[in-house]
């Protein structure tokens, strides 16, 4: 069988300049650098038995998924903060 070629329009995609692109791919390397940081820090918590949901005076968290809920959330709130 023979391989179908991409089309040209789709091969071809150029962008205007390139230093506008690794502007772009380094502000997605920290951000998520920043968000993966967040997340180990949450999971470490949770790890060590010091995670709360809530507030500080809330109940320990005991489910790895809920863990993981509150690790992206803060990871979210964290990118908000900066824009």
């Amino acid at each position: 069988m023979a391989k179908k070629k991409p089309c040209d329009s789709c091969s071809k995609k150029v962008f205007k300049n390139d230093k506008e692109l690794f502007k772009k791919a380094k502000k997605i390397k920290k951000s998520n650098e920043k968000k993966e940081d967040k997340i180990e820090k949450v999971m470490h918590e949770f790890k060590e038995g010091t995670l709360k949901s809530g507030s500080k005076k809330g109940p320990k968290v005991q489910s790895r998924k809920q863990a993981i809920a509150i690790a992206l959330s803060e990871a979210k709130k964290s990118k908000r903060k900066k824009k």
